[in-house]
């Protein structure tokens, strides 16, 4: 056990005479304090507690490792002669459950040979007993700045991949007008986003411009697709997994809320999260409280969510597929997304920013180009019109050069069959039959045709009773 020279009162004050120096909102940090000495022990929680920080406090380091088994800490203080485990062993112990934990060593005895195994092991600094607690404040604030700073870098490598350059929203009509309007003012807040419409209308797209006019906008935005993944790796991927927790699981590895931290997490397809996911979900978006797979330690994360899905969320509660809790939880700002067919004016404009200004196209097949359905919405518009630069000579796109079903079947919203009036639900039916008898009921084929996923696909087979 470390010996004190020296009174507690004169270097282990139990309050502040007045408020120290903050370099830190101290009310963020979760705070360890590991020593043997009782009164150490007692004054440094009562006095940390008092300036705001989050204080646990353990007698050893048996101890300590218990209650961080179930907790997370940013910073942990720890005395290096303690009887059973040394303050070493368990520097190295802690950093091992999570590497972000800061590590300040004390010791009564300091050594050059103590400090240079301390901070071989992590240690992120060093003193030396009898400490005054309003310096170790100072050093437990630049510990916990200098630990956040690492994370982010970090988190930031990993989410580089995540993150696309970010692109323009094109758009004049009405429709879009009032799209825009909804980003302005979502964007000011950090409340959840609910962004609603059919696959290719460009919520993404949506999603980044809310980010960019954020107060998050220098943090990381983190994109992922529900529709991608089967839903044992999403909750992987969302939530993160311990080594060892499955196979497979070779080593630790933060999830999605976790690289997201600071900032926003894009979650696409959101309404194909299954139910357990859902309610794992509904727990981060309460309180910030998660855990990664195969873990018992309770993370915290600070994240602005914005959601996308082409479902009808309030049919899906109604059904039974969806939580209705979660609904209401994400549900606080929406914006609905208009489909292509209901933008007048702004098919020109699409038509003209995907063919870029080095290419040619006739007024007659922009006339024709509007007066399609466009099922797959702009990124349909956008695979038609980069398929036919492809296939184009002379850099003008001809009508020829378009997918067949774009050229072959120009149709206004409502048209006569006979003596019969089809509505556009009815056409659209007829739209996606015909396509998919066209690529042999192949569904990938008939997917990437109409510029939609074959999830999108199959609710649509599904919804006008296509199938086999």
């Amino acid at each position: 056990m470390a010996t004190v020279d020296h009174p507690a009162r004169e270097f282990y004050p139990q309050t502040p005479r007045s408020t120290p120096m903050s370099l830190i909102d101290r009310t963020l940090v979760k705070l360890l304090v590991v020593d043997d000495e009782e009164d150490f022990r007692d004054a440094a929680e009562v006095y940390f507690r008092r300036l705001g920080y989050q204080v646990l406090a353990a007698r050893d380091g048996v101890e300590a490792l218990e209650i961080a088994k179930n907790q997370q800490f940013d910073v942990a203080v720890v005395d290096i002669h303690m009887p059973g485990m040394s303050g070493i062993d368990l520097l190295t112990r802690l950093r091992e459950e999570d590497h972000d934990v800061q590590v300040i060593m004390l010791t009564g005895g300091g050594t050059i040979e103590n400090a240079v195994e301390s901070m071989k092991r992590g240690a992120r600094d060093f003193l030396t007993k009898p400490a005054k607690l309003n310096e170790l404040d100072i050093t437990i604030q630049k510990a916990y700045k200098s630990g956040r700073l690492e994370k982010e870098n970090r988190n930031l490598r990993q989410v580089l991949q995540q993150i696309a350059p970010p692109s323009e929203i094109i758009g004049q009509s009405k429709a879009m007008q009032d799209v825009f309007r909804l980003i302005d003012k979502t964007a000011v807040t950090d409340k959840p986003v609910l962004i609603q419409g059919e696959s290719g209308t460009g919520k993404e797209l949506v999603a980044r411009a809310i980010h960019r006019r954020s107060g998050l906008a220098n943090q990381p935005l983190v994109v992922v697709n529900c529709a991608a993944l089967p839903e044992t790796l999403l909750e992987s991927e969302l939530f993160g997994h311990e080594k060892g927790s499955f196979t497979g699981a070779v080593a630790s590895k933060p999830g999605l809320f976790e690289l997201a931290d600071g900032g926003t997490l894009f979650i696409d397809e959101f309404g194909e999260l299954a139910g357990p996911l859902q309610a794992k979900l509904l727990r981060v978006l309460e309180d910030g409280s998660m855990r990664r797979i195969g873990s018992v330690k309770e993370r915290h994360v600070k994240v602005r969510l914005i959601a996308a899905t082409n479902r009808d969320l309030a049919e899906e509660v109604r059904a039974g597929r969806f939580r209705e809790d979660l609904y209401y939880r994400i549900n606080v700002l929406s914006i609905p997304l208009p489909p292509l067919r209901q933008r007048e004016g702004d098919i020109d404009l699409l038509i003209k920013h995907f063919v870029g200004p080095d290419w040619k196209i006739s007024p007659s097949v922009v006339q024709d180009l509007q007066q399609y359905s466009w099922p797959g919405n702009v990124r349909q518009l956008q695979n038609a019109i980069e398929r036919a630069k492809i296939l184009a000579d002379d850099d003008e796109v001809l009508l020829e050069n378009l997918p067949a079903e774009v050229c072959g079947q120009v149709k206004p919203s409502v048209i006569s069959v006979g003596a019969t009036q089809v509505d556009l639900e009815t056409l659209n039916k007829m739209h996606v039959e015909q396509i998919y008898n066209q690529h042999g009921r192949n569904k990938s084929r008939t997917a990437k045709a109409l510029g939609i996923n074959r999830r999108s696909l199959y609710r649509l087979l599904e919804k006008y009773g296509i199938g086999d």
